[in-house]
């Protein structure tokens, strides 16, 4: 460890996976093309949503941000993983750590906003069908996302401040494989119970309560739909539905049980296995979930291959 004096450290030592010397090459593929899959599926998304004026809606206004956000969420840890595996470098420098946990928070509390405003278009949908294009004008969702980008903003900024007033002096190892705000904390030499206290509140800010909204706006649309069973537009809307339950289902599934049931002592198995989840599969998944289940999305592909199909001719 190279340190600037006694209790300040220039670098951490990321351990990375729990993977043995002789599997690196075949994990490594792995999640080269998981991250490839990711970028690619998520940029698919955004292309048919800019060039097909059906899916001009707030819903898919939203679905486009995730997607942007998934590609953020997933290059801020995958790539430097990658680049640990092929080189064995396991160092990070302070600074890129830093930066690295910061845009972490970032994204996880930015999908967490973007999904709850997700989940409130599709009870606006569902429960107000007849005010839906008042209710959910472009200024309002224009409103919701950068309102989003603000408090997630303000989240990161304020752990990550906190943070930097911290020495460390027990060790520079980290045992995971990205700068994690809690493994961070557990090698400073200071007094953390500020930083636990944050960790704490705004955990219940942004993880808490929008995940209890997204359950109160399905619960009202549960209620709903029990009431007119037979409504053709309330199905059409529901249709959507499958699919954003799906991601907040994994997302909020996984980071539940790392941040709200962790192991005891140092990091799990258990607790990576959960992290890689979230970071890597989730923004995975959600190009395929949102397209495969949804009406929408498969006719706008369609249109997609047929004028490329034109265009080669």
């Amino acid at each position: 460890m190279r340190t600037e004096n006694q209790s300040s450290v220039s670098e951490f030592l990321l351990l990375g996976l729990p993977i043995q010397p002789e599997q690196q090459g075949m994990y490594y593929a792995l999640f080269l093309g998981m991250y490839l899959t990711t970028v690619l599926g998520n940029l698919l998304i955004i292309l048919l949503i800019r060039l097909d004026s059906r899916l001009h809606t707030p819903m898919y206004f939203f679905l486009s941000h995730l997607a942007l956000t998934d590609i953020s969420f997933s290059s801020v840890t995958v790539p430097k993983m990658l680049i640990s595996m092929q080189t064995q470098d396991q160092s990070i420098p302070y600074a890129g750590c830093i930066a690295q946990m910061y845009f972490f928070i970032f994204f996880t509390d930015l999908d967490n906003f973007l999904l709850t405003s997700m989940a409130y278009d599709r009870y606006v949908a569902i429960c107000h069908p007849l005010h839906y294009a008042i209710i959910m004008r472009k200024e309002l969702c224009t409103l919701l996302v950068a309102v989003s980008w603000i408090l997630s903003c303000a989240s990161a900024l304020s752990h990550t401040l906190l943070l930097a007033r911290l020495s460390f002096c027990d060790g520079d190892t980290i045992p995971h494989f990205f700068c994690d705000l809690a493994a961070l904390l557990k090698l400073s030499c200071l007094d953390t119970s500020l930083n636990e206290l944050v960790i704490f509140t705004l955990g219940v800010a942004v993880i808490t309560l929008p995940l209890m909204c997204i359950l109160i706006s399905y619960g009202r649309i549960g209620a709903t739909i029990l009431k007119v069973p037979s409504s053709k537009g309330i199905c059409k809307a529901l249709s959507t539905c499958g699919s954003h339950l799906s991601v907040v289902s994994l997302y909020y599934g996984t980071i539940i049980g790392v941040y709200f049931f962790p192991s005891s002592g140092t990091y799990s198995y258990k607790d990576i296995i959960a992290s890689v989840m979230y970071t890597v599969v989730t923004p995975l998944l959600n190009p395929f979930i949102y397209s495969l289940r949804n009406r929408d999305m498969k006719r706008a592909v369609e249109k997609l291959l047929n004028k490329a199909t034109v265009l080669s001719q």
